[in-house]
């Protein structure tokens, strides 16, 4: 005679199977997460083999780090400084003291020279070298070019005096060493890129093509944007208060809004130059934009790219 369940076994039935199942999730979920592990350490393993094959450890994110907070910081401190006295004197001038503003901008061009001097990269690192070298170059001129207008600051109308400094050959001089140095830095960036991938980067070969096609600037990745901006702003001599990934991104803006097509620019020159001509770009465009547009893109961690500053 066959004795029928009660409510306590089928509760207990029911308990037993439960717990069958979450044993059974249970492993399964491990042996998920024990493979997702071991594909991770195999893929930092292939990364760490792929950037000693390619002889380019030097320009590891722990170099480009120190790089930025001894070298390009202090730089761009006192570039920062630079753009609010020169916009004082421009706009204020006339109720300003100019000479002393510009006295002090020597001053602090030779405190941050001084403190980069003491600084130094690895002989394995040559362009980040070159870029210390021309950071120093740049400061140094930019001391010895604002001594040289003190006497006469005062002297000149304050939208004349902005004008006068705008056109001196010792300053000119200052911002071309800045944006060279501004090149091989993330030029640097770019061979650290490379070292995380085995084919080249996307749009390596377009580095070189002046003039660029925007249907080409489409094909780059982020990083080899930002090169090739950093060559344009050289060679257009554009001393600028952002950063090269603010063009940057605001080149992908004009591009897919259409806006670059109606002005009828075809190249990235022409395109750059209208929006650096209108002051059209800020500081911290890319932040403001980045996961819209790079949000999976292959970054080193350096503030400037994660960041306001």
């Amino acid at each position: 005679m066959n004795k029928r369940l009660s409510r306590s076994d089928y509760i207990l039935s029911l308990i037993f199977i439960f717990m069958l199942i979450c044993a059974i999730g249970a492993f399964f979920y491990g042996v998920k997460l024990g493979t997702a592990q071991v594909e991770a350490k195999q893929q930092a393993a292939l990364d760490q083999k792929t950037e000693t094959a390619k002889g380019l450890t030097a320009y590891n994110q722990s170099v480009l780090v120190s790089f930025y907070h001894t070298i390009y910081l202090p730089f761009k401190e006192f570039q920062t400084v630079w753009f609010k006295d020169m916009n004082d004197i421009e706009v204020r001038g006339n109720t300003l003291d100019p000479a002393s503003l510009i006295k002090e901008l020597s001053k602090l061009a030779d405190a941050k020279y001084s403190i980069v001097l003491t600084q130094s990269m690895p002989s394995t690192s040559p362009l980040l070298q070159e870029a210390h070298q021309n950071y120093l170059k740049s400061l140094k001129l930019f001391n010895q070019a604002a001594n040289s207008f003190q006497t006469k600051a005062n002297s000149i109308q304050g939208s004349v005096l902005a004008s006068e400094i705008g056109k001196d050959a010792y300053f000119s001089e200052a911002k071309t060493f800045a944006l060279k140095a501004q090149n091989e830095f993330f030029e640097s960036i770019v061979k650290w890129n490379e070292t995380l991938e085995v084919d080249p980067l996307k749009g390596a070969n377009f580095v070189k093509n002046v003039p660029l096609a925007l249907a080409d600037w489409n094909q780059m990745n982020f990083n080899i944007k930002n090169q090739y901006v950093t060559i344009l702003m050289l060679t257009s001599k554009y001393f600028e208060s952002y950063n090269p990934q603010d063009l940057v991104i605001s080149i992908d803006e004009m591009i897919q809004s259409g806006q670059a097509k109606k002005m009828s620019a075809t190249t990235l020159q022409q395109l750059a130059d209208i929006l650096v001509g209108t002051g059209a770009v800020r500081q911290d465009d890319f932040i403001n934009g980045k996961m819209k547009w790079y949000g999976t893109e292959k970054i080193p961690q350096l503030p400037f790219f994660f960041k306001n500053t």
